[in-house]
């Protein structure tokens, strides 16, 4: 059975949502008062022992919230503007690798499939090409394929070498507001 707290609805969302916002309070506190290498050494080496993440370093655990949000506000974006004829989603936060892709979704005999990230523009081309091959090989028997993505991730069009099916959507992190794209726009 899935865990409650990876079915995402629009009634599950709220509590998951807040749950998941309550555990970042406390992220950040192990870099109270650093300076310089200091910094830069508890940043990229030093394992929490608080927040969502523990036992990775700071700058890894920044990482994962932040897809974790991507796909939160995502989700939420897509449920209540009923871009597909879904009423849930599974997901997968972190680094977890349970159903094989971060999003899923079946109902009615319709089946989704989808990829979520939050990545700087430098990377976003990588990343993106990386989640497309994923949902192209492994995804091939979905009706929908989709990747969730930052707005802020791309600063210029990105150009695709060949056509493909995947959907890409952009999530406004500050006004949760999302948009259909296509990355060669």
């Amino acid at each position: 059975m899935d865990d409650p707290d990876r079915v995402l609805t629009l009634e599950s969302l709220p509590r998951i949502e807040m749950a998941r916002l309550t555990d970042l309070e406390e992220v950040g506190r192990s870099i109270e008062g650093k300076r310089g290498l200091d910094l830069l050494n508890s940043l990229k080496r030093e394992r929490l022992d608080h927040g969502p993440y523990q036992g990775v370093t700071l700058f890894e655990a920044a990482n994962r919230i932040m897809s974790d949000l991507v796909i939160l506000k995502g989700i939420r974006w897509l449920l209540e503007n009923k871009t597909f004829p879904l009423d849930a989603y599974t997901v997968e936060f972190g680094n977890e690798n349970r159903n094989g892709f971060d999003i899923t979704a079946e109902q009615c005999g319709k089946k989704l499939v989808g990829e979520a990230f939050n990545v700087a523009p430098s990377f976003y081309p990588v990343k993106r090409r990386h989640a497309a091959k994923k949902l192209e090989k492994d995804g091939k028997d979905a009706d929908w394929r989709i990747i969730l993505v930052n707005a802020d991730a791309f600063t210029k069009p990105i150009r695709l070498k060949h056509p493909s099916d995947v959907q890409h959507f952009a999530i406004d992190m500050v006004t949760n507001v999302g948009r259909r794209f296509l990355p060669f726009e």
